[in-house]
């Protein structure tokens, strides 16, 4: 299996680790070439990213012999066994150390600047690098990550030759690798990019993937304006804006949640309420669709002039037909939608204009909304796909039930309007 570069592999090795998102992981890229792979790792499962800075501590006369390991917080990982079989002396213990731990401190200090190093005590940890060749580097970082506190550590790499992998297994927890040939000389020989990673690279991804900036807004929706709350993480590659229907509002718990989780995973959200207070008050205009959608899309103008980024309709019950209505009008390009125990029939005539990618996820015992929801795939003209996840009502109350909304509308979101991002 061959790579284009760092970032197509990571794009690749998340997803053979997507088991890993309820497990609430930290990922942690090995510096500078593992980083990058990393980067894509931790979009991909909503993880907290950082490096993990670790020296193996050679002897002195035979340097790819390791006698341990030192990592950040004071962590030294010694094999009394191999000090005393390659009868390396308390001296040159301590002298190998100190040049180490003054390279360790530089580098900590290079690729993270001010910020403090991410907490994994307790946590499962995802140990990411570009490729491994003796793995001796990776099975010193397992020890430094389990005496930082870890419980659990997977480490994952592209590519590595099959002789490595079976003794790292006896390190890590899990170890999960793409590809194991066995004519392997070395690592970059699996990559058609294989260029050096420089220092700079490594902060800036380690910088956008911790910046996420939420903020209060007024959105111009034409005649109105409207409050809303705009979240864009440091690395966001697309936006999702939110269409509440039925009454709600921004504040509703179930669509901050789905917002959460596509946050996690790099994208933008709009939550922001498509009615004024007063005009809310009257429970007619919560089926206004064609007003709904007006204001859905004078939003989605205002939102280009903040972000370039790709835009998406996340849509839920009436809100769910205004977004597909929108999605419909001419110049809108809106990218992806998708609608959550929505009524998109209520989009009437308007469906078979929609030209964005469509999934409609609907509760599995929803009997009726199931039917309505049928009805209006028919009308549809652009790829579309019908969603029941089973067990759930029309709220999706059920235990687990809106996590899976969550995730069927991050794989939708991300799989359409990244691509389109690129």
């Amino acid at each position: 299996m061959h790579f284009t570069d760092r970032v197509d592999a990571g794009r690749h090795l998340a997803e053979a680790l997507r088991h890993l998102r309820e497990a609430d992981p930290v990922v942690l890229g090995l510096p500078r070439g593992g980083v990058p792979v990393a980067y894509e790792v931790a979009r991909a499962l909503g993880a907290p990213l950082d490096v993990i800075v670790v020296r193996k501590l050679g002897v002195p006369y035979h340097r790819e012999l390791g006698f341990g390991a030192i990592g950040e917080g004071g962590v030294r990982v010694i094999s009394d066994d191999i000090v005393s079989r390659g009868h390396v002396s308390r001296e040159e213990v301590e002298s190998v150390e100190h040049a180490e731990e003054a390279e360790l401190t530089r580098q900590a200090r290079t690729f993270r600047a001010d910020r403090e190093r991410v907490d994994i005590t307790g946590r499962t940890v995802v140990l990411v690098d570009d490729g491994i060749a003796t793995g001796a580097t990776a099975a010193a970082a397992v020890e430094v990550v389990r005496a930082q506190g870890a419980a659990r550590v997977v480490l994952a790499a592209p590519v590595a030759p099959p002789d490595a992998v079976a003794w790292l297994r006896s390190a890590a927890d899990e170890v999960v690798c793409l590809s194991t040939p066995r004519a392997f000389s070395a690592v970059g020989e699996w990559y058609e990019d294989f260029s050096q990673t420089p220092d700079e690279e490594v902060v800036a991804l380690l910088k956008r993937a911790g910046a996420t900036q939420t903020e209060e807004v007024e959105v111009d929706a034409g005649p109105v304006r409207l409050a809303g709350e705009l979240t864009l993480p440091g690395d966001t590659a697309a936006a999702v804006m939110f269409a509440h229907g039925s009454g709600s509002s921004r504040h509703s718990p179930r669509n901050r949640s789905v917002a959460q989780a596509l946050n996690r995973a790099g994208l933008g959200t709009l939550l922001f309420d498509l009615l004024t207070e007063s005009e809310a008050d009257d429970r007619a205009n919560v089926f206004d669709i064609e007003i709904l959608a007006r204001r859905l899309g004078g939003a989605t103008h205002w939102l280009r002039t903040r972000t370039p980024v790709p835009i998406g309709y996340f849509g839920a019950s009436t809100g769910a037909a205004a977004a597909l209505w929108a999605a419909a009008v001419a110049g809108t390009d809106v990218g992806a939608v998708v609608s959550r125990g929505g009524r998109p029939d209520l989009a009437g005539a308007r469906l078979p204009g929609v030209r964005a990618p469509t999934l409609l996820i609907v509760g599995g015992l929803d009997t009726t909304v199931i039917e309505l929801n049928r009805q209006a795939q028919t009308a549809l003209r652009c790829e579309n796909r019908l969603e029941l996840v089973p067990g759930a009502t029309h709220l999706f109350e059920e235990p687990g039930t809106l996590d899976e909304v969550a995730v069927l509308a991050e794989q939708w979101f991300t799989r359409h309007l990244t691509r389109r991002a690129r």
